[in-house]
């Protein structure tokens, strides 16, 4: 013990933290189409609940009513989700978690929305706010259709190379015990 010091130095250097995104950021879970597809959906329904909210006076409600329900739970919902894709919720909760719950959520939200677009547009009075947010639930509506068509394509493929890709055991063909040289 010289110097009074009890341990020497260690070789290795201290380990650093790891460095934090601001506000936990990141869009690498929303890759190539995934996320102007989630930013198209958000900005429609956000538009579209606007839209409905400008309008001032309706001769039938009770569809203005529903569509209103629909738009602004379809944004809250979207905007959630898109929240969990790009924040560490995304590895809290867990990748498969967030894709499932994304996969059912989508078409739900999207035959949601084109049924409350259908009955609003068939009892709107034809204002100009009232066709633009009709238009605009059409749009969104198109938008989460086509998240969710994308995705099945997707789970197709990758479903379709995973069966391609399984070795069945490693059972020989009958080709493979047939000798190379033909003997006489």
């Amino acid at each position: 013990m010289e110097n009074g010091t009890v341990y020497n130095e260690t070789t290795e250097p201290e380990a650093k933290a790891p460095r934090r995104r601001p506000f936990g950021f990141t869009l690498r879970h929303l890759w190539g189409w995934k996320l102007p597809v989630k930013v198209v959906q958000t900005i429609f329904s956000f538009v579209a609940v606007v839209c409905e909210e400008i309008v001032d006076n309706c001769i039938s409600c009770s569809g203005l009513y529903f569509f209103e329900f629909i738009s602004c739970s379809a944004f809250l919902l979207s905007l959630l989700i898109l929240c969990a894709y790009c924040t560490d919720l995304y590895e809290s909760l867990g990748q498969d978690k967030v894709q499932k719950v994304n996969f059912w959520a989508v078409p739900v939200i999207g035959a949601s929305f084109l049924l409350a677009s259908i009955v609003f547009s068939a009892t709107c009075s034809g204002s100009a706010v009232e066709s633009a947010a009709c238009v605009f639930g059409f749009f969104a509506t198109f938008a989460f259709a086509a998240e969710f068509g994308g995705e099945l394509f997707l789970r197709r493929k990758q479903k379709h190379t995973n069966e391609r890709s399984e070795n069945p055991g490693n059972t020989p063909s009958a080709t493979e015990n047939q000798p190379l040289n033909k003997q006489s």
